[in-house]
């Protein structure tokens, strides 16, 4: 998964102005699978590029999936740091591209902790997740207003924060083993409680 260093490097590019601190540069590391680093890059470096103008940060990709990540700003850094995180779950980089909205977030569900070593079980709990021809998962993107990726051993989300945490209890109650049409109705309430108040 993704290493959480922060390290701050040498302000070597600082402009000092009279009176003030330099601004220190800030580093993040993290890792994302080797097969999405072409889809971080995008066409032409494209991706990187439209990524690294949004957050206003300096990307280094290694082809083994390594990303260096520094920049001045802490919060555009944080940022950044979830964008590439949500690319390298399976999420498409334009989907990824909302995290820079104040109020949306990406939230991580590693399903190791309920599958343990059983290769069986966590494609079952998989196969419940994204339901025949997709259909659970697009159900609890549309009754949630998010986005979800089963990427590997991890289900991934994108949306509004108030969103996010329904949906996460949503993906919960089936990986804890309720029915489909038990979790829609949880949502279908949920959503009557948000639009009624």
């Amino acid at each position: 998964m993704a290493k959480k260093e922060a390290t701050k490097a040498p302000a070597a590019e600082a402009v000092e102005m009279p009176g003030e601190a330099p601004a220190e540069e800030f580093s993040y590391e993290l890792k994302i699978p080797q097969e999405r680093v072409a889809v971080l890059i995008g066409e032409k470096g494209a991706t990187k590029r439209e990524l690294e103008k949004a957050t206003h940060t300096k990307l280094q990709i290694s082809p083994e999936g390594d990303v260096v990540l520094t920049g001045k700003d802490g919060l555009l850094l944080y940022t950044a740091q979830d964008m590439i995180r949500a690319v390298g779950r399976g999420f498409n980089p334009k989907v990824a591209l909302l995290l820079l909205k104040t109020d949306y977030a990406l939230e991580l569900i590693d399903m190791k902790d309920i599958a343990g070593k059983s290769k069986n079980t966590l494609e079952r709990i998989k196969g419940r997740i994204i339901g025949t021809q997709g259909r659970a998962r697009q159900g609890i993107e549309h009754l949630t207003d998010t986005h979800i990726s089963i990427y590997g051993k991890t289900v991934a989300i994108i949306g509004e924060t108030a969103d996010v945490a329904v949906a996460r209890q949503a993906l919960a109650m089936l990986l804890q083993g309720s029915m489909h049409k038990t979790v829609y109705h949880f949502l279908e309430k949920k959503r009557k409680e948000i639009a009624f108040g």
